[in-house]
This record gives C-alpha cells, sequence and structure tokens, in this order.
C-alpha cells in the first residue's frame, strides 16, 4: 500500500509536522529524506531495508559512494544528498561551538569532535583553537596516520597556534579501532605539546580521544 494510503497520521512527513522529529523512528526519518520507493516498496520499506543492510542510520552515512548507490533506490543524487545532509550537520556543531564555551558546553565539543573523526579510516590529529574567552576560533587537521613523538611536531602545533592567535587549545585524535581509551603514546604526546606551548603562553586545556561513538578527556580524567 502507498504511503499516501496510509491513515495521515502515520505518515512520516505529517507525523514530523505533528509532532516533531523525535517522535519518528529511524526508518521514518529516512523515508522521509528517500520521498519515493521502488516498485512494490514504499520509501518506509526501503528505509528498512537500508538500515538492515547497512546496520542504522550511521552504516548508511558512512557507507562509501560505490556502495551506497549500488543499493536499491539510491545513486549518485541520493549520495551527494545525503553527503550534503552530514557536512551541514557537522557545520551547525562548528556554529554552536563558536557561538559557546568549550568549557562550558562540554556536550557540544564531544558531539561535534564526534562527528568529524569517529569515521575516519586513518588517525587524525586535530586542534581546536580557542581565544582568551574560550570561544572557538577554528579548528584543523595538522597531522594524519599512526600518532607519536615522531609524526606529530611540536613546533608545528606551536606555529600553528600562534597563526590563529589562540589563547588556548583542545586536542583531538581518533582512533580508529572504535577503542577511545588513550594509549601511553597518547599521554606522552599531550605532555611534549603542552610543555612546548607553555613556552608561548598558550594553555591547553584539554585532549579528546575518539572512539566509536565516544570520547575521552584527558581533563576529565585527571591526565593534563
Amino acid at each position: 500500500m502507498a504511503i499516501n494510503s496510509w491513515p495521515v497520521e502515520e505518515r512520516p512527513r505529517e507525523k514530523l509536522l505533528a509532532r516533531g522529529p523525535h517522535a519518528l523512528s529511524d526508518a521514518e526519518l529516512l523515508a522521509i529524506f528517500l520521498r519515493t520507493g521502488v516498485r512494490g516498496k514504499t520509501a518506509v520499506d526501503l528505509a528498512r531495508e537500508l538500515l538492515s543492510g547497512f546496520g542504522g542510520l550511521r552504516g548508511v552515512f558512512a557507507a562509501d559512494r560505490t556502495r551506497l548507490c549500488a543499493a536499491a533506490g539510491l545513486g549518485p543524487a541520493k549520495y551527494a544528498q545525503l553527503q550534503a545532509v552530514l557536512e551541514m550537520a557537522r557545520r551547525h556543531l562548528g556554529e554552536s561551538l563558536k557561538r559557546g564555551n568549550p568549557l562550558v558546553d562540554p556536550q557540544i565539543t564531544r558531539g561535534y569532535l564526534i562527528s568529524r573523526l569517529r569515521d575516519l579510516p586513518q588517525e587524525v590529529f586535530c586542534c581546536l583553537y580557542l581565544d582568551n574567552r574560550h570561544r572557538m576560533i577554528a579548528l584543523e587537521e595538522l597531522f594524519h596516520g599512526t600518532l607519536d613523538g615522531a609524526s606529530v611536531h611540536p613546533r608545528v602545533v606551536v606555529r600553528k597556534a600562534l597563526e590563529h592567535n589562540a589563547a588556548a587549545l583542545i586536542f583531538a585524535h581518533n582512533h580508529p579501532s572504535g577503542i577511545a581509551e588513550p594509549s601511553d603514546a597518547d599521554r606522552r604526546l599531550t605532555q611534549r605539546l603542552k610543555e612546548a606551548l607553555a613556552l608561548v603562553d598558550i594553555r591547553v586545556l584539554d585532549h579528546f580521544v575518539v572512539g566509536d561513538g565516544e570520547a575521552v578527556s584527558f581533563a576529565e580524567r585527571g591526565l593534563l
């Protein structure tokens, strides 16, 4: 049965307008994005199949272009739309962070860093540059690959911080394994960077290690 034959209160779009997006299931939200189904299947049916095949919404968003475009009912246009939605969500979180204080709104900071880093296939080390009121100036990805004392250069971190006229920094990097627990190498690296930045009077406020949907804070663990 086509969705437009369903009772009005059960149609995803009408349900969202009447009750808000929080009232919809993942399949209903994805169905609104898909707009149409395929022969013999409604958009909700198709959404359920996609969620099952990709392991949930995160799997759909994280899928590469080739795999996603091969799924029934999808193609390059839908892939582009999905990537645009994901990037808009990241930018929304980034703008929220710029307007606020990462120390006052730690969950916004966590959410932003998780959205940026958790699905990357390799380790990426980022710096979040803050002004003297701890408002976000910018976030940059500085180093890629296995992170250790040889691959992350304190002089580069210091130079970039001075270029941004930052008063403080928050570091972040991901563990592609999905385990967010800081390693001994992470601790040594953080201490080296903290000491280098102290020479130019720039504070290190935190270092987040991003795993599979979580981010561990050095500051909360008492590791700074």
